[in-house]
């Protein structure tokens, strides 16, 4: 359980959720849900797991990931790998034979990518954020297409979404444990801008992006005026705090955006399917 990375996986299946309520807000099949919740999470875990085999050496020299189950030895690379394809393989086999090829198609792109470019790509590139950003903004329109809709406007908008969210709070994290990411010669952000202008210019430019991308869900019809002005109050107060991290550059500026960042989300999503204005 420990290698799938519980807390990310729940992330995974309440936006993969989101989509699928929000693609067919008046026709929520029950089961279908439950099956593309279920197939996504286990695809999910499939690939968390992959990635803490692949990375044990390096999560061995780092502070907060020295304890996790693989660089303590407390199981072996070959049972969790052998743990990542079954969870693959049933999570596949229920979307695709309980939800429909499409959404299978984009959960399985998901943890490929998350497993071949962004894995690899963190020990060479600070270009592995936007990707595992990219990664992380798969799951809504998993649940979108499991709803037997295409991906129209309405999906985009939430995947553009996602993948704004997802830049701050990921460097947010690497600013507050950048010390460990140099020891691991991972090349995060943080990690290769000692003064942090670049990294916290970053936090600020996309939270400021999140505006417009916010108010464009109720442009789109998939919410009402009442997640309009909510989301207008939550952009606010996350670019405040963006700002702040900014001028201090201070690992209590950085952890204060974290926790807005995973106070934002929630937030908005609950916003978005709870609307009682929404079409």
């Amino acid at each position: 359980m420990e290698i799938t990375r519980p807390g990310l996986v729940a992330l995974v299946t309440a936006t993969t959720a989101v989509g699928f309520v929000l693609a067919a807000p008046h026709d929520v099949d029950g089961w279908r849900l439950l099956a593309t919740v279920i197939g996504t999470a286990l695809v999910g875990a499939a690939a968390n797991a992959v990635n803490q085999s692949w990375e044990a050496r390096w999560d061995a020299v780092m502070e907060r990931t020295r304890n996790r189950p693989l660089p303590r030895g407390r199981i072996s690379r070959r049972a969790a790998m052998i743990h990542a394809a079954v969870l693959a393989a049933v999570g596949l086999a229920t979307l695709v034979t309980a939800v429909n090829l499409p959404s299978t198609g984009l959960a399985l792109a998901a943890m490929l990518l998350y497993v071949l470019a962004y894995t690899p790509l963190k020990r060479r590139s600070t270009l592995c954020t936007p990707v595992g950003a990219i990664v992380g903004a798969i799951p809504p329109l998993i649940g979108w297409a499991a709803a037997g809709r295409g991906l129209d406007a309405g999906a985009w908008v939430l995947f553009v979404l996602l993948f704004l969210w997802q830049i701050p709070h990921f460097l947010a994290i690497a600013w507050l444990y950048r010390d460990d990411y140099a020891r691991a010669a991972f090349r995060m952000l943080p990690s290769v801008d000692p003064c942090g202008r670049l990294t916290c210019g970053m936090v600020v430019l996309y939270t400021l992006a999140l505006l417009p991308a916010s108010a464009a869900v109720a442009m789109v019809g998939l919410s009402g005026w009442v997640y309009l002005c909510g989301a207008a109050v939550l952009g606010a107060g996350s670019l405040a705090l963006a700002v702040r991290f900014y001028r201090e550059r201070s690992d209590t500026a950085a952890r204060i955006v974290f926790v807005g960042s995973i106070t934002y989300l929630p937030l908005l999503l609950g916003l978005m399917v709870a609307d009682p204005t929404r079409l």
